[in-house]
């Protein structure tokens, strides 16, 4: 005696997209609320404030070279993370004090030049040397 087709029963999966979501979105508005906490209580004057941060763009600036910016494994990615880091600091030093502007234009104008040279050419590293005058000078 044959027995009649069956079809296997498949388990009902996990939904983990939902969730993932969730956690995700939760972590975007937690990295905001602290932001604009810190930017509340940090960012307008004192020692947490634009003239610190721009000191620490500085100081990671020294800590960058731009030889190393294109090689791979770590060394490359500790310089282009400095080199991240260097604007955003400079970029939150002049969103509170424009005194800073030109430090963080400067930045700015060597990022852009090198995200459309794939590279560091002659402006680009004229921009970021007026970058590390303008912080000899702070």
């Amino acid at each position: 005696m044959q027995r009649p087709f069956e079809t296997p029963v498949i388990p009902a999966r996990r939904r983990t997209g939902p969730l993932l979501a969730a956690l995700a979105a939760g972590l975007v508005m937690g990295g905001v609320g602290f932001g604009a906490a810190w930017a509340l209580t940090g960012g307008s004057g004192g020692e947490g404030g634009p003239a610190a941060d721009a000191r620490a763009a500085c100081d990671v600036l020294e800590r960058f070279g731009e030889s190393r910016y294109a090689e791979e494994g770590p060394a490359g990615e500790a310089a282009l993370n400095r080199w991240g880091a260097a604007q955003a600091l400079s970029a939150s030093a002049a969103a509170g004090d424009e005194r800073y502007e030109p430090l963080a234009e400067a930045l700015r104008k060597s990022h852009h030049r090198v995200l459309s040279t794939f590279g560091f050419d002659a402006r680009a590293k004229k921009d970021l040397e007026r970058a590390r005058g303008i912080c000899a000078d702070l």
